[in-house]
């Protein structure tokens, strides 16, 4: 038994090995995913993402090679992880190349030829390992693990392998001098840190060191686990750092978004793979090839990681995310679970007027909510025809002085209801009024004095809640006029991170994907409306030519704009309601005209759900026509 702990603790850390390998491929498709999700539009993402391409090629053909594969297949899975490590030259240059441009230092031609020419040059070693001339035979029985022979190419392709990182890791010293803000610098460092482990850990030195390795095999698979476990680590650290490239978001909901999927993506999966290979392996040294375990294991470490990320989020976006400003991002958390929607409030109102009926066996109840002089029900419960043969107004106009006294509607009673009263209001000085609630009564009916305790303390709850609604639309009508100035400050300081000359000393340039949300916004408040006069696309220099024949009126001349791209999307003739008339006329009717979604629909003849698809194919052709008309002005 002595003598086989050699041998078992060889077989520990080969299985230790396997178990990192399948994590780092793991974790390199979640990262991939990441940033086709969210920051692809970026290069410095983009070319980040062929880098982890190549690794997840790589390290998943090594993760699937073990004893029980046959030899065919394992030439197979060692000829095509050289995919992986032919390409991976070429993306280093692109990255460098691509951070270069972001710090300031644009290409004037010869960088881009010389990616493009790496690429190339991959690409030809790629036709040389398909024709068999890059490397040589298999050798299954290799010791410590199966190998292919290495050919005079291959030698041809290390100088080429190491040439490019040599190249690569010059252009980011060169990207990191030229970083003016700390940040910059700071993640400059932790992107030049996290690349070593990709480029010198993705190489098979199997290839050059088989005889060493082959005599000293717990040397070997010690140093290539403990690589393994840097690369695993780095590559995050890369990750982190590239993730703040091409997005204008808070760097803690960078943070947070990034660990996050972190942690509910590799982890969990490698976790779980990790319990799935030590419970058959051990079921193997047991003496029992088959573990009814194994399934088992899988979904409670999966659900329990689960739960506890579900659990733990708050806590470490607090504590490691939120800094100096933790008190006030606390307070924006609690707003946003407690916020009292549209659907809460009538939701609660609902439930305050079925109370109401109940305590007055009442047909009929309703709560209307006075905005800018108008009074308009906004819950009806029980039997709607008798509120609709009223008129609100002639009820608005019976109100009085007295805030604690209902009077009588026609066949409602109806009670008001006003704000609190603050504290700095005079005793005499009435509350402002903040709608009505009205109960059908029966013919002939007396309200008693319990009852109308009751309703009156039930009003209070009413008047409560549609004070906390005032409230609501004043703060995001505030939101509304500051959102435009905290995108604009926001993109600056995203840009700002890298080249603070460019971001700061320029104007920050509008992009694309962005143009058709502020054509959306700015054709909500056409006629008029924080969404057009503060909107980013005022910014234009086909507005401020049109402004300056509008004597200086920007809000005139950005209608305008919109009039002439909505008049684009027309097609020609007379105005007809056929097919290929639906974009125009969605524009025209919705927009211009200012009709409701339910009139526009019906007089179209779709649903509402296949309006909002058109709708927004409609706003898309609108911001095209924009984006042209401003990209011919300044080539002028």
């Amino acid at each position: 038994m002595i003598n086989g702990w050699p041998e078992t603790l060889l077989g520990g850390i080969q299985t230790l090995n396997q178990i990192l390998t399948a994590g780092i491929a793991i974790q390199a498709f979640s990262l991939f995913l990441y940033a086709l999700s969210f920051n692809l539009r970026d290069r410095v993402a983009r070319s980040f993402a062929i880098i982890l391409l190549c690794v997840v090629v790589v390290f998943t053909s090594e993760a699937l090679q073990d004893n029980t594969i046959t030899r065919v297949t394992t030439d197979i899975l060692l000829r095509l992880q050289w995919f992986g490590i032919v390409y991976l030259p070429a993306a280093y240059l692109h990255l460098s190349d691509a951070l270069l441009v972001t710090a300031g230092k644009p290409s004037r031609g010869r960088r881009r030829i010389a990616v493009r020419g790496m690429y190339v040059i991959s690409t030809f070693f790629i036709a040389l390992l398909a024709s068999g001339y890059l490397l040589g035979p298999l050798v299954p029985d290799g010791k410590p693990a199966p190998y292919l022979l290495r050919t005079m190419w291959t030698e041809v392709f290390t100088l080429f392998y190491v040439i490019a990182m040599i190249w690569a890791g010059t252009n980011f010293i060169r990207a990191y001098r030229l970083m003016l803000t700390r940040s910059g610098r700071r993640r400059m460092l932790y992107l030049m840190a996290g690349a070593t482990a990709p480029a010198l850990g993705s190489y098979p030195y199997l290839l050059f060191g088989y005889e060493f390795a082959s005599q000293h095999p717990y040397l070997f698979w010690s140093v290539a686990t403990t690589i393994n476990i840097l690369v695993g680590a780095l590559v995050i650290v890369m990750a982190y750092a590239v993730a703040f490239f091409g997005v204008s978001w808070p760097d803690r909901v960078i943070k947070s978004r990034l660990v996050k999927w972190i942690m509910r993506g590799p982890v969990t999966a490698s976790a779980a793979l990790a319990m799935m290979v030590v419970v058959r392996r051990g079921g193997e040294f047991l003496g029992s090839p088959y573990n009814a375990f194994v399934p088992f294991v899988v979904v409670v470490t999966v659900l329990l990681l689960e739960h506890a990320i579900t659990f733990a989020a708050p806590l470490w976006e607090r504590w490691l995310f939120f800094g100096s400003d933790r008190s006030e991002l606390k307070l924006l958390q609690n707003i946003e679970e407690r916020l009292l929607t549209q659907s809460d409030l009538q939701q609660f109102l609902e439930a305050v007027l079925a109370a109401v009926r109940d305590h007055l066996q009442s047909p009929s109840a309703f709560v209307a909510a006075l905005d800018d002089e108008t009074l308009s029900p906004i819950v009806v419960v029980g039997n709607r025809s008798m509120l609709d043969q009223e008129s609100l107004t002639e009820a608005l106009e019976q109100v009085n002085g007295d805030t604690r006294r209902e009077f009588q509607w026609g066949n409602f009673w109806v009670l008001p209801l006003h704000h609190r009263k603050r504290a700095d209001m005079d005793q005499d000085e009435l509350p402002p009024l903040l709608g009505l609630l009205g109960v059908a009564r029966r013919d002939k009916q007396v309200m008693e004095h319990d009852q109308r305790d009751a309703l009156w303390l039930l009003a209070d709850r009413a008047a409560l809640a549609l004070e906390d609604r005032q409230l609501q639309q004043r703060v995001f009508r505030s939101l509304e006029d500051l959102q435009p100035q905290v995108e604009l400050i926001q993109r600056m300081r995203a840009a700002g991170r890298y080249d603070t000359r460019v971001s700061l000393l320029t104007e920050p340039l509008l992009q694309e994907a962005d143009l058709a949300d502020w054509v959306k916004d700015a054709l909500t408040h056409y006629w008029g409306g924080p969404k057009l006069t503060n909107n980013p696309l005022i910014k234009l220099q086909v507005v401020r030519e049109l402004a300056e024949k509008d004597d200086g009126n920007s809000a005139n001349a950005l209608r305008s704009l919109l009039r002439k791209a909505v008049d684009q999307v027309k097609p020609g003739g007379d105005r007809k309601f056929t097919t290929e008339w639906i974009l125009f006329n969605i524009l025209e009717m919705k927009f211009i005209e200012g009709r409701k979604v339910r009139d526009v629909a019906s007089r179209l003849a779709m649903s509402e759900a296949d309006l909002y698809r058109k709708q927004r194919v409609a706003v898309e052709a609108v911001a095209k026509a924009i984006l042209e008309m401003e990209v011919n002005l300044q080539d002028q």
